[in-house]
C-alpha cells in the first residue's frame, strides 16, 4: 500500500493520553492506596468495578423480586390464603396489581390488603377452584358475579 503523504500514513490515536488516564483516575478516585494513583493498577480495578456494577444491577432486580414474593407470601398466609389463590382471585376479579404494588399495600395499608384478599377468596370460591373448596365464604362481600 502506497501513501501519497505522511498525513495519510498517520493514524488517529484517539484522545490525548492525559484525558484518557484522567477518565480512569476519576472513576478510581474513591479507591484506597495505589489502586487510586497508579494507572496500571487503577485501570484493572476500574474495569473490575464496572463489571461488578453491571452484574449488580441484575442481582438487585432479582433480590427485590424475591423480597416482594416473600413479603406477599407472608401477608397472604396471614389472611389464611395462599399466594396463588390471592393472585388467581385478583386476576379473575380483573384487579390487575403487580407484585410490588401488592407488597406495598400489604406493608403500608394492611386493611386494604385484607379487603383485596377477601375479594380474591370470594371470587375463587365463587368460580369453584379445587384448592378453595375447604375454605369458608368470607362475610360482607358481594361481587357482580354473585348478583347474577
Amino acid at each position: 500500500m502506497v501513501f501519497q503523504s505522511l498525513m495519510l500514513l498517520a493514524r488517529n490515536k484517539g484522545p490525548d493520553e492525559f484525558w484518557r488516564k484522567r477518565k480512569i483516575f476519576r472513576i478510581a478516585a474513591h479507591f484506597i492506596g495505589r489502586r487510586r494513583n497508579c494507572y496500571s493498577i487503577a485501570i484493572r480495578n476500574v474495569h473490575r468495578a464496572l463489571v461488578y456494577s453491571s452484574k449488580g444491577r441484575a442481582l438487585k432486580k432479582a433480590d427485590m423480586r424475591a423480597l416482594w414474593e416473600t413479603r406477599l407470601h407472608a401477608a397472604s398466609e396471614e389472611h389464611g390464603i395462599s399466594r396463588y389463590i390471592l393472585h388467581e382471585g385478583l386476576m379473575r376479579s380483573n384487579i390487575l396489581l403487580n407484585r410490588k404494588t401488592l407488597m406495598d399495600l400489604a406493608v403500608w395499608e394492611p386493611r386494604t390488603f385484607k379487603a383485596l384478599s377477601i375479594i380474591a377468596l370470594a371470587r375463587t370460591k365463587q368460580d369453584g377452584l379445587n384448592s378453595v373448596q375447604h375454605l369458608d365464604m368470607p362475610d360482607g362481600i358481594i361481587t357482580r358475579g354473585m348478583l347474577k
